[in-house]
This record gives structure tokens, C-alpha cells and sequence, in this order.
């Protein structure tokens, strides 16, 4: 069995998506289409930059995705393949799970590209900059991570944001408690703790206000089934019914994403081949969660020539 994957926030580099738009008039159709959704110039920021303006949880949300639909849509289109036929369940990190039900026709892509803009902007208001933060941190465990968390909270927030991989999870919360985090790394046996460059303390409750205004936009969109289930964020299990990941995408907002344990449960599940599309992020994570699985990350047009000789 195999899913389709893919990545969240911090996949976005200036640069992405050109050399794959020069080669592909189905990558073009896609970059041109979410920018009349939006409105903006976002294909020429991604391409050019600068990198501070799309670094902007606002745009890199929506860029993230287009790149990754995009390199789907070159597999098949130019490959003449359906999504349906080749993929057992679709998955994706953060904002990757609105690039994962997009690539599964539950979303079509303009609205999928309106709702991470709306998505990034509410992300990014919902905490003053500078109040909040986030940190990475390695060779830790979900239960080492929880107990690092709550011994820094001292009546702050600080909770579990992602856990990404058996060893590394990410906290989030307000500044002081995630600098304490950080400093007492070591007294809970973990190796490091990087504060991470992000604009804002996602996945934790102080994003609730983003999550109320994810609710709002969520109930009017024309959200399908999707073509094959996905595993949601905060569930860590498969899901179809669409009022089931209308609620799955707003709890999303304030909830930990549970990326190891859905590829541990997808691998119990029996699906061994993992293919992420438009980045080699959420690949590797994949192989230290499921060593036994094959992941395969696919980027450029050499990349996608090489996959469709596997499918």
C-alpha cells in the first residue's frame, strides 16, 4: 500500500517551483491559478523573493502547497496516472494536510489556496510577534518532551506542538516558557533544544483565536469526500466524512500534530511505500519513525520521471 505526503511550513525556499514551471505547462496552469485566487503575485515571490516576504506564515502557507499540487498534478498529468489508483491514503504535515486533501479532490485548488492565506493570516494575529515561540527538540521522546513541558510552564503556556519522529518533538507557547524549555534541556535527558525562526507559537492554545477564524471560513467552503482517506493531524487515523475534517482542520489549529504516530499507524496499517511531494522534509521523518518503509521524496522532473517508473 502506499500514501501520498506532504510537507508543512519551513519546506519554502526562493527558488521553489521555477525549474518545475519551466518544464511543465500542468505546473504553470497550477502557480497561474492560485495566483488569481489570491490575488497576488505569489508565483514571482517564490521564485525571486525576497525571502523575509516569503518567509511570512501568510504566503508560505499557500506557497508550500501550490509547489507540492503542482508536482502532483506534473506526475499526472505528464504521466497520465490517478491519484485514486495509486495511493491508498493521503497525509500531510500542518498545513500539508490542506495540500493533502487539495491532491485528494476534497478541495479544489483556489479555495485550498484562499483558506491557508486566510489560515497564515489569522496564525500570525492570533499572538503579538515577539510573545510567542517555538523549539525543536532532539533526541527527545513524546513523554520526555511532555514532562520538559511541564515543568517549564510555570503558569504559562507551553505544550507539545509536534511530534514529528521518535527523536525529535516540538513545543510551543509563550517566550519566557519556551526559553526556560530550552535551558532545562538536559535535567530531562534530552540532547538539545533549538528555538525554531517562526512568527508565531502555532499548534498550541494560544492559536485560538486563529482556530475560530478557521472555523468561520471552513463553514461555508465545498469541502468532498476525499478520493482515498486521510490520516488527520490530530487523530493520528484515517478519515473521509467531510464535516468530520471540517472539525479534524480547526481543532488542527490549537492541537499537537501527531506525525509519528500516523506513519506508525499507516504503516501497521500496511502502507510501506510513503511519497512526499514538493519537499524532503517529512521523507525522513517517515524513516526514522518506520525504518522499514520506503520514502521517497520527489522535487524536480528527474524526480518525478524516476516515480513513475515505481507506480
Amino acid at each position: 500500500m502506499r500514501a501520498f505526503i506532504f510537507p508543512g511550513q519551513g519546506s519554502q525556499a526562493v527558488g521553489m517551483g521555477k525549474a518545475l514551471a519551466d518544464a511543465s505547462a500542468a505546473a504553470r496552469e497550477v502557480f497561474q491559478e492560485v495566483d488569481e485566487a489570491l490575488g497576488q503575485h505569489l508565483f514571482r515571490l517564490m521564485t525571486e523573493g525576497p525571502e523575509a516576504d516569503l518567509t511570512l506564515t501568510e504566503n508560505a502557507q499557500p506557497a508550500i502547497m501550490a509547489n507540492a499540487i503542482a508536482t502532483l498534478r506534473v506526475l499526472e498529468k505528464e504521466g497520465g496516472i490517478r491519484l485514486a489508483d495509486k495511493a491508498d491514503y493521503v497525509a500531510g504535515h500542518s498545513l500539508g494536510e490542506y495540500s493533502a486533501l487539495c491532491a485528494a479532490g476534497a478541495l479544489d485548488l483556489a479555495t485550498t489556496a484562499r483558506l491557508l492565506k486566510r489560515r497564515g493570516q489569522a496564525m500570525q494575529a492570533a499572538v503579538p510577534v515577539g510573545e510567542g515561540a517555538m523549539a525543536a527538540l532532539l533526541g527527545a521522546d513524546l513523554d520526555k518532551a511532555r514532562a520538559l513541558a511541564e515543568a517549564a510552564a510555570e503558569g504559562e503556556v507551553c505544550t507539545v506542538a509536534n511530534d514529528n519522529d521518535p527523536g525529535q518533538v516540538v513545543i510551543s507557547g509563550q517566550r519566557g516558557a519556551i526559553e526556560r524549555a530550552v535551558a532545562m534541556v538536559k535535567d530531562h535527558g534530552i540532547k538539545r533544544g533549538v528555538l525554531l525562526p517562526v512568527s508565531a507559537p502555532f499548534h498550541c492554545p494560544l492559536m485560538q483565536p486563529a482556530a475560530d477564524a478557521m472555523a468561520e471560513a471552513l463553514a461555508d467552503v465545498d469541502l468532498r469526500a476525499p478520493l482515498v482517506p486521510l490520516y488527520a493531524n490530530v487523530t493520528a487515523a484515517p478519515v473521509a466524512d467531510p464535516d468530520t475534517i471540517r472539525r479534524l482542520l480547526v481543532e488542527q489549529v490549537t492541537g499537537t500534530v501527531r506525525w509519528r504516530e500516523s506513519i506508525a499507524a499507516m504503516f501497521a496499517a500496511g502502507v510501506h511505500d510513503f511519497v512526499e511531494f514538493g519537499g524532503k522534509v517529512v521523507g525522513p521523518m517517515v524513516k526514522r519513525t518506520a525504518a522499514d518503509a520506503n520514502a521517497t521524496s520527489v522535487i524536480a522532473m528527474d524526480d518525478i520521471e524516476a516515480l513513475l517508473k515505481t507506480l
